[in-house]
Order: structure tokens, then sequence, then C-alpha cells
């Protein structure tokens, strides 16, 4: 099951959560700021990332701005504690599985959560169509 970390306030999130709808991907919706983030879910967000805190933490946003935190001087732990005690520092959309993870809302990539057989399908349609 695909789990979709929000915010109210965003319409990226409000995009993600209706295209998983529309393509009828079960998921449950957390709300980050009103459920704050656990320990085990920080770390298996973390754990999926290729590229790490760049992945997941909006250097733009007035409030890592304000913090003036070094992510790279930190350890794991104080950076789990940051999250948790600041979780509006994080780029929104987040949606996870078990093996996959997507941050921000792209037509093209959120696709990688439709199931294999719906993708083949739909590949070869478009090969029908081309041939």
């Amino acid at each position: 099951m695909v789990t979709l970390y929000v915010t109210s306030s965003c319409l990226s999130c409000r995009k993600a959560k209706d295209w998983l709808i529309k393509n009828d991907i079960p998921f449950k919706e957390r709300n980050i700021l009103n459920e704050p983030l656990s320990l085990e879910e920080i770390k298996n967000i973390m754990r999926l990332t290729d590229e790490g805190t760049e992945e997941i933490i909006s250097k733009r946003s007035k409030l890592y701005q304000k913090l003036k935190v070094d992510l790279n001087q930190l350890k794991l732990k104080e950076l789990y504690e940051l999250i948790q005690k600041h979780p509006s520092i994080l780029k929104r959309p987040i949606l996870v599985d078990d093996k996959r993870i997507q941050v921000g809302y792209n037509d093209e990539e959120i696709r990688k959560f439709l199931p294999r057989k719906v993708r083949e399908y739909e590949l070869n349609e478009l090969q029908k169509m081309i041939n």
C-alpha cells in the first residue's frame, strides 16, 4: 500500500491524491503537520531515497532558512529529531510503498506506482498505435 505524506495547503499533494484515486491505487494519507512522523517512518523514507536529505529536505522553505542548519554536520539522530520537530522542512508530497519513493508531484514519475500489469498493458497499446 502507498502512504501519501501531505500537508493540507499543498497543491501538489492534492494532485497526487487525485491521481491515486483516479487510478484506483489504495493509499493511506498522513498529514505530517497533524500527525508527526514516527522515527520508523523517517528512517523508511531515508532508506528509500537515492540522494538522502537532498531529496527530501526543502532548502528553499522559510523554516529551513530560519533554522540555519547545516545538514551535512548533523548526526543521523539529530536529523531525525529535526524532522520530527519541524516536519514542514520536508518537501511534499512524499509517496512511499515498500520499494519506491517519490518526492513532489510529477506526472511521469508517479506512474511507477501503477501495477506492473497496467504499465505493460499501456505500453502494448502505445506500441499498437505506433505500428
